[in-house]
């Protein structure tokens, strides 16, 4: 194999334990036709019981396996330099019991938080103050303010998060899942990171 490669690896895979991962589940690959489907089949990495939850694929570790079986090759890498293998695990059934605990601790926990808000900045003052000014009455309990105020505190929270339940109103990204995304990065920065130093200490061992 004396043509030129070009490889991309993926930023996360997902796999089954005890995969055999080869070089077409965690890279893009251009190369001439008469050497692709090799290249696409050649094991990369076997995932074993000590990756646990995942496993981090180093391009110079790719690099290495491919000029082992084939030598010299000239290859051109683009894009990311490691490929994270997120190892999926069967999934266990939700507990009902369990499902419904969480449920009424969250619900209970962002109520009290709403309230201590309100509470906080004297919501029922304002409402008060703002129904004095437009009818020029006082009430202590301007249900005409405060219903819809109610309402429209939970459709705003339900447009904020760009959700009620699986129907999402456009394709605009949630701050909750912006938040999530900044979140990964941060986890699969600190696992490459930490992947090499063990693997450096590893080496050390030795």
């Amino acid at each position: 194999m004396e043509s030129l490669i070009y490889l991309r690896l993926r930023h996360r895979v997902e796999v089954k334990p005890n995969t055999l991962i080869k070089l077409s589940d965690i890279a893009q690959i251009i190369a001439p036709e008469k050497d692709l489907v090799n290249l696409e089949h050649l094991p990369i990495y076997q995932v074993s019981e000590a990756d646990k939850t995942s496993a981090v694929i180093d391009m110079m570790k790719v690099i290495n396996v491919i000029t082992e079986k084939y030598g010299a090759v000239d290859i051109q890498t683009i894009g990311p330099s490691q490929a994270i293998i997120e190892i999926i695990y069967k999934k266990k059934k939700v507990s009902i019991p369990f499902f419904l605990m969480i449920w009424v601790l969250l619900f209970i926990g962002s109520a009290l938080a709403i309230m201590n808000f309100h509470e906080d900045v004297s919501m029922k003052e304002v409402h008060q103050k703002i129904y004095k000014m437009i009818t020029g009455n006082n009430e202590s309990k301007p249900l005409i303010l405060q219903i819809p105020y109610s309402l429209g505190l939970g459709l705003g929270m339900i447009i904020f998060f760009n959700h009620i339940f699986k129907k999402r109103f456009n394709e605009e990204p949630s701050p909750l899942e912006v938040e999530i995304f900044n979140y990964q990065q941060d986890v699969d920065h600190y696992v490459t990171i930490n992947e090499n130093k063990e693997s450096i200490k590893r080496l050390d061992d030795d």
